[in-house]
């Protein structure tokens, strides 16, 4: 990896988020020098590792609320794995089903102290209804069409979706018309997140699963 260019941190990074920062590095450190060995991350990766990933994942952090998040593809801890180590205060649930990626995640959950954070290996279909959860996050998994279906039944009472997509968002809710009916999801919204602070914006569907409520 030695002719592999790799991004230096944007300072942008440590003003965001300056009591969380080290652990930051510490994990964005293990994802760069392990992540393309275990099949976690492409090398064209690393040039943008803080501004398409890192900070990319780190901006939704706000949206998150006290209680349970699970995130549904954990794979290499993006954004799950960030999400936790910049919100202590909530406890995060990381599903992913291959052993590879599971070993990696809890590996990094040991290393990085993060108290707050178990990984489940399993698809989100498979996932015991007793582990329910107040809000699912999940990033290039698939399309909102096959997406809602996995993470909307995960939910419990008035859970909500934050689920981070692609500039063809607005697209997928359209194809998504009958999950998003089926599945009984409100309030469904697209927000654009960290355009004023960083170089790459994030976007997010964001919608409450459950009853509307008047």
């Amino acid at each position: 990896m030695t002719d592999v260019i790799v991004e230096t941190e944007p300072p942008i990074a440590a003003k965001l988020f300056p009591e969380r920062i080290e652990a930051l590095r510490d994990f964005t450190k293990n994802l760069v020098e392990r992540g393309e060995e275990l099949g976690l991350i492409g090398p064209l990766e690393l040039p943008r590792i803080w501004t398409r990933h890192i900070l990319n994942c780190a901006i939704i952090a706000p949206l998150l609320r006290q209680g349970t998040v699970g995130d549904v593809g954990s794979g290499s801890g993006l954004p799950g794995l960030v999400l936790a180590i910049i919100r202590p205060d909530i406890n995060f649930v990381l599903i992913e089903p291959m052993e590879r990626r599971v070993s990696w995640l809890n590996d990094q959950v040991t290393t990085l102290g993060l108290s707050n954070t178990r990984v489940i290996r399993a698809r989100a279909e498979e996932i015991d209804s007793q582990i329910a959860l107040d809000q699912v996050t999940a990033r290039a998994v698939s399309s909102l069409q096959k997406l809602i279906p996995l993470t909307a039944p995960l939910l419990r009472g008035e859970g909500e979706l934050i689920l981070m997509k692609g500039v063809s968002v607005e697209k997928e809710i359209a194809a998504a018309a009958k999950q998003i009916k089926k599945y009984k999801l409100h309030n469904p919204e697209v927000l654009i997140l960290g355009s004023e602070v960083l170089t790459e914006e994030t976007r997010v569907f964001r919608a409450t699963v459950g009853e509307e409520t008047s």
